[in-house]
């Protein structure tokens, strides 16, 4: 194996789906700023919207994710356009 070809932080990082609260733990050099505890060992936490586990390609279930509430923040903020 080539040395020096990973960058200096490259970890075990937890990555959690934020639409089922599902979650994995692998090596990334992903910059984060929050951390989460996993069975008593604390570990940067990278929050994302969808993975596998919830993508419908890989659980053949059609469901809509909103999780950031981007329409509700559309409606509010141009809701009340008039042209």
């Amino acid at each position: 194996m080539k040395k020096d070809i990973h960058p200096e932080n490259y970890r075990l990082v937890v990555f959690k789906d934020m639409s089922n609260e599902e979650f994995f733990i692998c090596r990334s050099a992903a910059e984060t700023r929050d951390t989460i505890t996993v069975e008593g060992v604390e570990y940067p936490l990278v929050k994302m919207e969808i993975s596998s586990t919830s993508h419908p390609f890989y659980t053949g279930k059609m469901k809509l994710v909103d999780t950031a509430g981007r329409v509700d923040k559309f409606k509010k903020k141009y809701g009340n356009l008039k042209k």
